[in-house]
């Protein structure tokens, strides 16, 4: 794999016959020079039409400009339906223009701030089939965001940014936190795109904003709003292996209120053939069904263009197969080692998300805005185990052999409660300044039962409640140069739990067309009430535990070519340390074998480029390129300095072209590939990189009608996505949706 000091030899060496050589890292500092130097004559190119339609996921179309943003509509326009066979559509601008919240907490564009930032809007999750949040995030660069354990809709999802697992990235909704303070993350396969107007995705960190967990970098998903006329969208698809989905979304404004409510519903059986050579197995997974039903409504009144008070709620009910994997019996106690495949176990989720905002403009201007949230939410898991006998392999020479099973239950429950206060000012025409105060107090009961003799074993029963000052003052210096610094105080009801992260970004525009940007953050990551308290000698919590922190640097350019493309690259380090990590015990003290330490350091150097340009009137290409070396510099684990950490370092190529009009009509083929990575610490065990290609079909059958037809992984590529977890294969479906 070509990497800067990347060396795993386990990479997919794709990367060398899809990357151009100026984007292969020996050229870099020679594409850097070209790009700074690049003029291309415009007058070749036709000038955009009035009649322009919002570009592609190619093109990387931007939603509307801030103030055009209250009111986009949330369901997405009928298209355009004139005597125009062609359009052009100017891409550069357009992707700098979209509305980031993100990076400052407030209305921006992406050019507004010095951060590197990737967004997909609602149009490009429809084009390209995105059925949940964790979907959405295939083609974005800086993030390896698979799942762990499957390909399906229901597969548990797994965030990687720049070194960081699932842990140490922050998922935010609107932006506020969701994160599962009881055992850490959050499953983005639990968010349907139904009720996705666009993801916001930040690398690199952002806890002078928001806090814990954002050590590798935020996920931002903002749901829908209200449009001014009465809409509905209603959806029907139909696809492999028993999928279907229907979802209804309606839409007003009356008077000074104004609504969504919507319903969708998704299921299927996922019974698809598969086989694990290192197992010899071949089969039809089973227990693999899945079904998820979510409700959702947003409620605004506006009595003046200066007061809105919102309400949302959003309810997310899913009952999931949980197949398990095949066991592998080489290498002995590997990672596949103590897989078995189930036949009845089963995961439970019911969340409840419930949202109460005020925005209140100050003074006579619009310069001056009040902001405050309070909101709370209800996350419940259960596991069923309720598989009788597997068979697991026993012995040495391992032998495989159908065993009893453990019945019993594991449910979590957690419920938070918070609230968010802000003022954003701008001062000065080019002073702006956002602070504010933020709180959360979340309660997580872990318990145990037996199904066979129904005793009930408690697990931990504990609280963290975490507040904190924050401020970030941007100042533009002249008309070219801008500089933003922040700070936060967290405040914890844990002992080690206070953090002060400051946070410094500059970005200078060389020439109208080139701008260099550089940035520094510091993170930090709370430890999560597992890691504190579990009470299970096996992996017994630490009270001590002092909270892993991160310091990010990155430094990058934006080069528009043109007025057809735009070119970004950006060269990141990351460094974690205090990294919290199981730690065995043996032999065991005091009948405890395992416990949470803070273990070691760990070192992400890598670099993230992103292409967007329109090749042909109406033909657009992007390509997303991110390189991750995540090396670990010190550990008490025997063998692991040195080493790469599992799972964080598989490099991402993602390549897509596509064809779109006025008209409504879509056609893109993409390409996903992502390199080896090894999947322990010591680098004995890998598994080997993919790479897929999926067709998308979209055309208007009726002014109100829309047909799509997806072809998932069309050559029917064969992987896993953890060792005896395989991949579902080719799939096709099949959409119609409905717009009045």
């Amino acid at each position: 794999m070509i990497r800067t000091i990347f060396t795993s030899s386990s990479k997919s060496s794709l990367t060398t016959y899809f990357l151009p050589q100026p984007l292969q890292i020996g050229g870099l500092s020679g594409l850097m020079l070209l790009l700074l130097g690049v003029s291309m004559p415009m007058e070749i190119f036709a000038k955009p039409t009035e009649n322009q339609t919002m570009p592609s996921p190619i093109a990387q179309d931007p939603s509307s400009t801030n103030s055009e943003q209250k009111q986009n509509n949330s369901i997405p326009p009928k298209p355009k339906v004139d005597d125009t066979s062609e359009e052009e559509i100017t891409v550069a601008g357009k992707i700098l223009n979209r509305p980031v919240t993100s990076t400052q907490r407030r209305d921006a564009t992406l050019q507004d701030g010095t951060r590197p930032a990737y967004t997909i809007n609602r149009q490009e999750i429809e084009q390209q089939g995105a059925r949940t949040a964790k979907e959405a995030l295939k083609f974005l660069p800086s993030i390896l965001g698979g799942g762990t354990v499957g390909t399906e809709f229901n597969a548990l999802s797994g965030q990687f940014i720049r070194g960081s697992n699932t842990n140490q990235v922050l998922i935010l909704l609107d932006g506020r936190p969701i994160n599962n303070v009881g055992s850490g993350g959050f499953d983005l396969s639990t968010i349907p795109s139904s009720l996705i107007e666009r993801i916001e995705v930040i690398p690199g960190g952002g806890s002078t904003l928001y806090g814990s967990d954002a050590i590798g970098g935020i996920i931002n998903i903002i749901t829908t709003r209200p449009t001014e006329r009465f809409a509905a969208n209603a959806k029907v698809e139909i696809g492999s292996y028993g999928l279907n989905e229907q979802s209804l979304q309606l839409s007003q404004k009356v008077g000074e209120f104004s609504y969504v409510v919507g319903f969708s519903r998704t299921q299927a059986q996922n019974n698809y053939p598969f086989t694990i050579p290192e197992a010899g197995f071949s089969g039809v997974r089973t227990n693999n069904d899945g079904i998820s039903n979510t409700s959702n409504i947003k409620l605004e009144y506006q009595p003046s263009d200066r007061t809105k008070l919102s309400l949302t709620g959003f309810y997310v009910a899913q009952n999931y197969g949980v197949p398990g994997g095949v066991p592998i019996p080489s290498p002995l106690f590997g990672q596949g080692y103590f897989n078995s495949l189930t036949d009845n176990n089963r995961k439970y989720t019911d969340q409840v998300f419930v949202d109460l905002g005020l925005e209140q403009k100050l003074g006579e201007g619009n310069d001056s805005l009040l902001s405050v949230r309070v909101y709370s939410d209800r996350l419940n898991t259960r596991f069923d185990n309720r598989t009788a006998f597997a068979n697991t392999l026993v012995g040495s020479p391992p032998v495989l052999t159908n065993t009893p099973q453990t019945q019993q239950r594991f449910e979590t429950r957690q419920n938070s409660l918070g609230f968010q206060i802000q003022h954003n000012w701008k001062f000065a025409s080019t002073q702006n300044i956002t602070y504010g105060l933020d709180y959360r107090s979340t309660n997580a009961i872990n318990e145990t039962t037996n199904l066979t003799t129904n005793l009930l074993s408690a697990g931990y029963n504990a609280s963290i409640s975490q507040g904190a000052l924050f401020a970030q003052y941007s100042n533009d210096l002249t008309d070219r140069l801008n500089i933003t610094a922040g700070l936060r105080q967290e405040f914890s009801s844990l002992v080690n739990g206070s953090v002060t992260t400051p946070a410094l970004g500059i970005k200078y525009a060389l020439t109208d067309s080139t701008t260099v940007r550089a940035n520094y953050i510091r993170n930090f990551r709370t430890p999560t009430i597992t890691n504190l308290f579990n009470p299970s000698p096996s992996n017994i919590g630490n009270p001590n535990l002092l909270p892993e922190t991160g310091d990010s640097y990155d430094i990058g350019i934006d080069q528009k070519l043109g007025e057809i493309g735009l070119f970004r690259l950006t060269a990141f380090s990351n460094n974690i340390s205090n990294l919290i990590a199981f730690q065995s015990i043996s032999p065991p003290a005091n009948g405890i074998s395992g416990t949470y330490q803070n273990l070691g350091q760990v070192v992400t150097t890598g670099i993230e480029a992103a292409l967007n340009i329109r090749v042909a009137p109406n033909v657009f290409l992007f390509a997303n390129y991110t390189a991750n070396d995540p090396r670990i510099l010190s550990s008490v684990n025997a063998g692991e300095n040195g080493k790469e950490l599992r799972f964080a370092g598989g490099d991402k190529l993602s390549l897509g072209l596509s064809y779109e009009d006025a008209q409504g009509w879509y056609a893109g083929l993409l390409m996903s590939s992502l390199g080896g990575f090894p999947t322990n610490n010591t680098n004995t065990e890998f598994l080997s990189g993919q790479t897929t290609f999926d067709l998308r079909l979209r055309g208007p059958i009726t002014k109100q009608i829309t047909l799509t037809v997806g072809i998932e992984n069309i050559f029917d590529q064969r992987f896993q996505l953890f060792a005896g977890f395989p991949d579902g294969g080719r799939t096709i479906r099949s959409s119609l949706s409905f717009q009045f």
